[in-house]
Order: C-alpha cells, then sequence, then structure tokens
C-alpha cells in the first residue's frame, strides 16, 4: 500500500532529470502530504518524446459511469497487474513513471495509534514509482488518471509495512516506459534491501489537511 507521499523537487528539475518536455498545468511543489484524487508528476512516453504531466491519482476504469462508481484505485498489485480487467490494457501499454521524494507508512501502537514513517532514497535521489494511466471520462470532463503499482515488501520495509511501491531505477525507466524492448514484467520486484531509508515522523501528517516540511522530519523523541 502507497497511501501518500511528498515531492520537493522543482518541476523544472523534474523535467530535467527526465528528460520530458514539462506540462503548463504541473502541480505546485513542494507538497508534503499529496493525498488520494490530487493531481500527481507523471512521465509519459509519446512519439514526440517523454512528457512530465499531472494526472489524478486514483485510476478510474473505463466502464466507471462516474468517478465514485467503483473503488478508489491507487495502487495496483505487480502480481496481478496483467490479469486484472481494471489494468491488463494499461499494463501492456500505458505504464508511466510517478516521482516523489518520499512516501509515508503507518504501524499502528497497542491500543490503535496510527504511527507514521517517512520513507526516501538511501542516495538523496527522487523516486520513480512504477506506475499505470487510463484516460476516463467524454469531453471536457475528461481526464488522465494513475495508479502506483505496489509489490511484496522486501525485508527492510517488512519491518513497517508488508508491500511496498514498485520503485523504477534510472537504468530501467526507458524499459518500463516502453522505449525500449519488451520485459518490463522482470522490474516487477521488490527493490534492493539499501535503496529505502525510513524514520519516525509527528502524527501531525495523520491529518490529509496537514502541510510544510515538518511533516517529513523526524519526530523529536527518536
Amino acid at each position: 500500500m502507497c497511501g501518500r507521499f511528498a515531492i520537493t523537487l522543482p518541476n523544472d528539475a523534474m523535467a530535467q532529470l527526465f528528460a520530458a518536455r514539462p506540462s503548463n498545468a504541473l502541480p505546485d511543489v513542494p507538497n508534503y502530504n499529496i493525498c488520494p484524487t490530487n493531481q500527481v508528476h507523471v512521465v509519459r512516453a509519446g512519439e514526440g518524446g517523454r512528457q512530465l504531466d499531472p494526472l489524478r491519482w486514483g485510476f478510474l476504469p473505463h466502464w466507471y459511469k462516474t468517478q465514485n462508481d467503483g473503488p478508489l484505485l491507487i495502487n495496483a498489485r505487480a502480481e496481478t497487474l496483467a490479469q486484472k480487467p481494471a489494468f491488463r490494457a494499461a499494463c501492456r501499454d500505458r505504464r508511466c513513471l510517478i516521482v516523489a521524494t518520499g512516501f509515508y507508512e503507518w504501524t499502528k501502537t497497542q491500543d490503535g495509534a496510527r504511527l507514521p514513517w517517512y520513507f526516501h532514497r538511501s542516495d538523496g535521489a527522487p523516486i520513480a514509482f512504477a506506475g499505470i494511466w487510463q484516460n476516463w471520462g467524454e469531453g471536457e470532463a475528461r481526464q488522465a488518471t494513475c495508479a502506483i503499482v505496489t509489490t511484496a515488501a522486501n525485508d527492510n520495509v517488512r519491518a513497517v509495512h508488508h508491500r511496498m511501491p514498485l520503485i523504477i531505477e534510472q537504468a530501467d525507466w526507458a524499459l518500463w516506459l516502453g522505449e525500449v524492448g519488451k520485459g518490463a514484467a522482470r522490474l516487477m520486484k521488490p527493490g534492493a534491501e539499501d535503496v529505502l531509508q525510513f524514520h519516525r515522523v509527528g502524527t501531525a501528517v495523520n491529518s490529509n489537511r496537514a502541510s510544510g516540511p515538518d511533516l517529513i522530519a523526524p519526530e523529536a523523541d527518536e
């Protein structure tokens, strides 16, 4: 499960890093508390090269009559991605990269309190989540939507949560985006144990209305 994340990289730096042409309507950065249904930064491949676009986080299958016509599909499991009717066409033809600086997961205490943890790359680089996308709606209501692909957690992440986002390394961006060859399925496995670091953060991020850099700061009593 990946249900909340952060992005701090400026839009122009993001476009440069991914060699992508930026849209004129990208979401504001920084944002330390990106929530489902928010617009997120997505890299897609096209005939004219890569594009950095804003997409709705929450994949809408073509058969949904309204945005609330079924479950909110913010994640897609790598293990069943190619079989699920909602995702199989996108898995084949519409893969993307969703850009983040880090993401949050939660543990629970014995009394049910939710304790948030912030994960980020050990090398300080931005994270490229594997994603899939889908256009949905008609006319002026038409919009592009996306979901983050997840895998079973590696041993490092499993200390907090049993699932983790599928992280695509820079050397594999072109393969995941479908720009070179075939074989993207081989990328759908947990990341290396040393890719991510994590620390406890304050419970302010438990609210989807919270904002600001303090959300990713290590908890003071650590």
